[in-house]
């Protein structure tokens, strides 16, 4: 970022803004690279503000982490395996929900064309393993 003090804030910010978006994490790509958008995306938002507030910071591409090394690999690992359990801990109907929402992104219409239910039926399993895989998560 330019500003070594605030890498630990950011490190923060990219975590708590994944996670409250975990719903929009669709595997298109692997959770470290997901993560590093985020991250990315941040450092630009902060660039901006700073922008804004008269203080100008050169911040280059190169200011973002963009490798990672074991400790990074570890830590990922452990959050799939995380989510996967929590996924597994699902009913029937929430995972299948989930899986067809989160990971292949399907629209709430096709998972009712899917799973022969309603559109609303699909929204409520989805709602509730959403609710489920949080808690799950927080444990």
């Amino acid at each position: 970022m330019g500003i070594a003090d605030d890498v630990d804030e950011l490190v923060q910010d990219t975590f708590i803004r994944a996670f409250s978006a975990l719903d929009s994490f669709r595997s298109d790509s692997s959770l470290r690279t997901w993560l590093f958008t985020i991250e990315r995306r941040l450092v630009i938002d902060r660039r901006r503000a700073v922008a804004r507030r008269g203080r100008e910071v050169d911040v280059e591409d190169g200011h973002a982490a963009t490798e990672y090394d074991a400790l990074d690999i570890l830590v990922a690992d452990e959050a799939a395996h995380r989510v996967a359990s929590a996924i597994s801990r699902l009913t029937r109907m929430q995972r299948e929900v989930f899986t067809l929402r989160v990971q292949e992104g399907r629209s709430y219409k096709e998972i009712a064309e899917i799973l022969d239910s309603s559109e609303g039926a699909a929204r409520v399993h989805y709602h509730n393993a959403m609710r489920a895989v949080k808690e799950l998560l927080d444990d």
